[in-house]
């Protein structure tokens, strides 16, 4: 399971209650783009509409080699999900403050698909915490490599 692109963003922004995976309807120039790894979803999000979920503002560059018919780079394309995963989704974003955002799209059995998650944003104290809590993970694994060199 390679990832084609990542949201860099997404778990820097938000805490991730649950997490999905959907498929996405693509044309396939979109699809040659991905193979290239030309995509962005930093930006994206999805929303449910009419029991149906959508991603939006995901970024995948034109296919050089397309024919003249080829994609939209900013469109908005339609995830599949199970109806019971859509009823789910649609109860967890009617809390306040919630958010459906990508983390990534991948390769599953010669298929594209996105992981989804619902998540809650952090706030600028939170943000601070997850610093200070890698800074320490980070000089822990100093002082372990460091003892163990020196022994």
């Amino acid at each position: 399971m390679a990832d084609i692109v990542r949201n860099s963003k997404a778990l820097r922004d938000y805490h991730v209650l649950e997490r999905f995976e959907a498929g996405i309807v693509l044309h396939g120039s979109e699809v040659k783009a991905l193979r290239a790894g030309k995509a962005q979803i930093n930006d994206a999000f999805a929303r449910i509409e009419n029991n149906e979920a959508w991603l939006y503002n995901a970024h995948i560059e034109e296919y050089a080699w397309a024919n003249r018919m080829g994609h939209k780079p900013i469109a908005t394309r339609k995830l599949l999900l199970h109806k019971s995963e859509i009823r789910k989704l649609g109860g967890l974003l009617e809390v306040k403050g919630n958010a459906l955002f990508p983390l990534s799209f991948y390769w599953k059995d010669g298929k594209v698909k996105v992981a989804l998650a619902v998540g809650k944003g952090k706030v600028q104290f939170d943000k601070r915490e997850d610093i200070k809590d890698r800074e320490a993970d980070r000089e822990l694994k100093r002082a372990v490599m460091h003892r163990l060199k020196n022994k």
